[in-house]
């Protein structure tokens, strides 16, 4: 069993930066780990993926050059680094951990970005 923690949300002007944390318990080096962020009345979108190895990453394009998903498996966490935030950033923010048809979800994080 995974359990999954996410913090480091909050209120911003657009235009600065948040750095997101996950912290998991339990064993999630074989893992796919993920940020998924869904805006109120949109649906859920997948906005950064990173591998059990941390070798390989996949960003949605409107983020793209403006966040970084890192993660440090000694630590068993996961980070989103979030920088030249938008008022269309502003959503829950959910650390997400994957493998085959297994996913664990946390209970999220609310980023509000004003403009």
């Amino acid at each position: 069993q995974v359990q999954l923690v996410e913090s480091g949300g909050g209120l911003v002007q657009a235009g600065g930066s948040l750095r997101l944390s996950c912290a998991a318990s339990g064993r999630t080096l074989d893992f796919r780990m993920a940020w998924f962020r869904q805006a109120p009345g949109k649906e859920r979108e997948l906005v950064a993926r990173i591998t059990a190895s941390g070798d390989s990453t996949y960003y949605r394009d409107s983020v793209k050059g403006r966040f970084t998903i890192s993660r440090d498996n000694a630590k068993n966490t996961v980070l989103l680094q979030m920088n030249s935030l938008k008022p269309e950033d502003t959503a829950v923010y959910f650390c997400v951990a994957q493998m085959g048809g297994i996913q664990y979800w946390g209970q999220g994080t609310q980023v509000t970005v004003s403009s």
